[in-house]
């Protein structure tokens, strides 16, 4: 399948999900919680996407649907809660989710080869998982990073529906940090484009945001997210305490599977990584070790 067949594939899925989606928050049985109503529109087009996931054997259909999502639940709870739209709060956060969106969705279109191509790392899950192997791409693949989105995305929902005052020195604090993270990840990304189009075989990332972190890109979407738990906590104080659990949720993932799983294939495609492993920095930017005489 060409590249611009497997996009419209792809364009036909998430059209149908989306709708799937609406169509249950318009015509549906109302819990009467706009966010568990949003929770379960955002499931159901989850499984759309996974059916399309199953059809063509490829787990991939649902890359794009991280950054897809968060937009349209944005727009959902601010135009249900009754925040108004003079709100510069809410004018902020979508400015800053918005541009995090594109950002992630261009660069996921950037690098798609096509329906032929499937993320690795989808492949291994589901080849450990033996007979359960249906259930490891249902859950651990399409609903487990749809609930972590939607649990990073609750912040959002405090920001877009309190209709409180908010800390006003909060939500610029979280503006800047946001803005940033998604500038940190463009760079890092974009420098890993430029190296992977010149690179030598067996030859290793280590120069540019890639000598101070492995994994730069990584930071960048946790500042993300850590930044919408601001936004959130700005809104409602008093809230606080479970306002960073999406952020802790995506913190985890990176740490204890992504980054893990990342640097062992690296390690057995490109021994010489070693040496970055060695004095750069895991996950926290900061200058390079010094290699010992």
């Amino acid at each position: 399948m060409s590249r611009t067949a497997s996009f419209v594939r792809v364009g036909v899925a998430y059209v149908i999900a989306i709708a799937v989606a609406a169509a249950w928050l318009v015509v549906g049985p109302t819990t009467d919680l706009l966010w568990l109503d949003a929770l379960i529109a955002d499931v159901l087009g989850t499984l759309v996407i996974f059916v399309f996931s199953r059809v063509h054997h490829n787990s991939s259909f649902y890359d794009a649907y991280w950054s897809v999502v968060p937009p349209l639940l944005l727009i959902y709870w601010w135009a249900e809660g009754g925040l108004g739209i003079d709100s510069p709060r809410a004018w902020l956060v979508f400015a800053v989710v918005l541009l995090w969106a594109v950002r992630l969705t261009a660069n996921w279109a950037n690098g798609f080869p096509g329906l032929h191509h499937e993320d690795w790392r989808y492949g291994l899950l589901r080849g450990n998982a033996g007979r359960w192997e249906f259930v490891t791409d249902l859950v651990a693949i399409h609903l487990i990073p749809t609930g972590q989105v939607f649990l990073g995305m609750l912040p959002v929902y405090v920001a877009v529906t309190h209709t409180g005052d908010d800390l006003l020195w909060l939500t610029a604090i979280a503006t800047v940090l946001g803005v940033a993270a998604v500038v940190l990840e463009f760079v890092a990304d974009r420098q890993m484009l430029l190296f992977v189009r010149t690179r030598t075989p067996g030859q290793v990332m280590n120069r540019g945001l890639w000598s101070w972190s492995r994994h730069p890109n990584y930071f960048g979407e946790f500042g993300f997210w850590f930044a919408l738990a601001l936004f959130g906590v700005a809104a409602a104080p008093a809230d606080a305490w479970w306002l960073f659990i999406g952020a802790l949720a995506m913190l985890a993932m990176f740490l204890g599977a992504s980054i893990p799983m990342m640097e062992t294939r690296s390690l057995e495609r490109r021994p010489e990584y070693g040496e970055v492993t060695a004095h750069v920095s895991r996950f926290v930017p900061r200058p390079p070790r010094r290699v010992s005489v």
